[in-house]
């Protein structure tokens, strides 16, 4: 017996992307073997850890919400925007969170650095729009990335890192 197929069309990083898929093929499968995107990691395969957060558009003008890659099936990505690690930020060119957590020593394996990026890139994005009180940006981080699971325990210092991005961005936390 075959898995059924469904013709999906979204984007991925800015660009189109019209695939047959099996309606059961999970998200990070199909990034990581059919895109050659491997920055979206697979790691619990439950949901749970986080690693595998990718940033989704339902609509156009809708703001980036979290997508568990490991537990979504591309079927259900028609006509949605997706962004991973790959969209923020290169080798030559870091996002300003990629070299925060670097410069923070954020991370020690880093398998889990692609989840935290996407989380605090998606908290940066609310903020630009949604600015908030100082006193309440440990909060946001902690909403922002707390389920997020580090099993070398760089919890301290991806904390450290984002809120050095969030201070030295204007007009993200007013006085």
């Amino acid at each position: 017996m075959t898995d059924a197929l469904v013709n999906v069309q979204f984007h991925v990083n800015g660009k189109p992307v019209d695939t047959t898929v099996p309606t059961d093929l999970p998200l990070v499968d199909f990034l990581r073997e059919e895109l050659g995107l491997s920055g979206t990691r697979l790691c619990c395969g439950i949901g749970v850890c986080k690693a595998c957060t990718v940033a989704a558009c339902r609509a156009p003008t809708s703001q980036a919400q979290p997508l568990l890659a490991c537990s979504t099936p591309v079927a259900l990505l028609q006509g949605q925007s997706i962004t991973t690690v790959e969209g923020t930020g290169s080798m030559e060119t870091p996002s300003a969170i990629q070299q925060a957590f670097l410069d923070h020593f954020a991370f020690q394996c880093g398998y889990c650095t692609p989840g935290f990026v996407m989380a605090t890139e998606m908290l940066l994005s609310r903020l630009r729009t949604q600015p908030i009180k100082r006193e309440q940006l440990d909060a946001a981080i902690e909403a922002a990335v707390g389920q997020h699971i580090c099993r070398c325990t760089g919890y301290a210092r991806y904390h450290q890192a984002i809120r050095a991005v969030v201070l030295a961005e204007k007009g993200l936390v007013t006085a």
